[in-house]
């Protein structure tokens, strides 16, 4: 199967509603081309209808470019993401995440990528203490499948959140001497970074799973942190 056809797939997979992942056009999805470019959601598309004319080819190094250049308001890196695609008169607009796409793709060294809102994840993120509730795992299988996810400090849509997912992950390959399978936005939502389509769908399912247990954990006195990996 052609790599934009697994694309689809895993997108419209993390799309389905009863999942609770993404609602209306959130959430986008990546995959790596060559090393010179990426297929990225477009944006206001709906994952779980996507099909590939919601996939627009663009220019990594372009891309990468946004993120280290002038500082950009969200409406400046909106009409600048015009300039990336590799086709420049191809319709729609990359997704406003696109730069936090090519640095997973690169730093992060991942093939696909899935960023996702999911109501359980995001009942954590947005709480006072939610960078403690994910600090450690909470059971074998998370850890097994997820890895040790880096928590990501706030920012808003488009290069700052690129910009705090770049020092996040250049941490992380510092600290640990390889990139993370999750990342978690605060106040934001999940990515998830794998080899192929299916370890993003896999990674996506444990970590909705993990946190649909750690609420759970809070009635009966918190979480248990377990010593894993």
């Amino acid at each position: 199967m052609k790599k934009l056809e697994q694309l689809i797939q895993m997108s419209q997979t993390l799309g389905k509603p009863d999942l609770d992942y993404v609602i209306l056009s959130e959430g986008n999805t990546s995959a790596q081309i060559d090393d010179g470019s990426f297929w990225i959601k477009a944006s206001g598309s709906r994952m779980a209808d996507v099909e590939a004319d919601a996939f627009l080819r663009v220019d990594t190094a372009k891309v990468l470019e946004l993120v280290d250049g002038p500082t950009l308001s969200e409406a400046d890196m909106r009409s600048r993401l015009g300039e990336v695609k590799v086709d420049t008169n191809a319709p729609g607009s990359p997704s406003i995440e696109t730069a936090m796409h090519a640095l997973c793709l690169t730093t992060g060294g991942a093939t696909f990528v899935g960023h996702t809102h999911p109501t359980a994840i995001n009942a954590i993120l947005c709480a006072q203490d939610g960078a403690t509730a994910f600090s450690k795992p909470i059971f074998p299988a998370e850890s097994l499948v997820c890895g040790e996810p880096v928590f990501v400090p706030y920012g808003g849509p488009g290069q700052a959140l690129a910009r705090a997912v770049r020092d996040s992950l250049e941490k992380a390959v510092r600290d640990r001497g390889e990139p993370p399978r999750a990342l978690l936005l605060q106040n934001h939502g999940l990515v998830a970074l794998g080899d192929t389509a299916q370890q993003v769908l896999d990674i996506t399912d444990m970590m909705v799973k993990a946190a649909q247990i750690l609420v759970r954990t809070y009635a009966l006195g918190g979480p248990h942190f377990i010593d894993y990996g």
